[in-house]
């Protein structure tokens, strides 16, 4: 996935504002306890993020 295309799917799911936040601030065990943002600059595939994003805030299954 891109990242253009993942921040488009986070900014739709919840809101630019707090997509970015979540992004930035939350951290996410299934990501080894980083941020999203903090997984992708260390190289993880950002459709891994999305997915744990999406599982951590029960996001339905549909959308990940």
């Amino acid at each position: 996935m891109r990242l253009t295309e993942f921040q488009e799917l986070l900014h739709t799911e919840f809101g630019e504002t707090r997509g970015d936040t979540l992004l930035n601030d939350h951290v996410i065990l299934a990501l080894g306890g980083r941020t999203g943002s903090a997984a992708i600059e260390a190289g993880v595939d950002p459709r891994e993020v999305w997915r744990a994003l999406c599982a951590e805030f029960d996001v339905p299954r549909s959308k990940w």
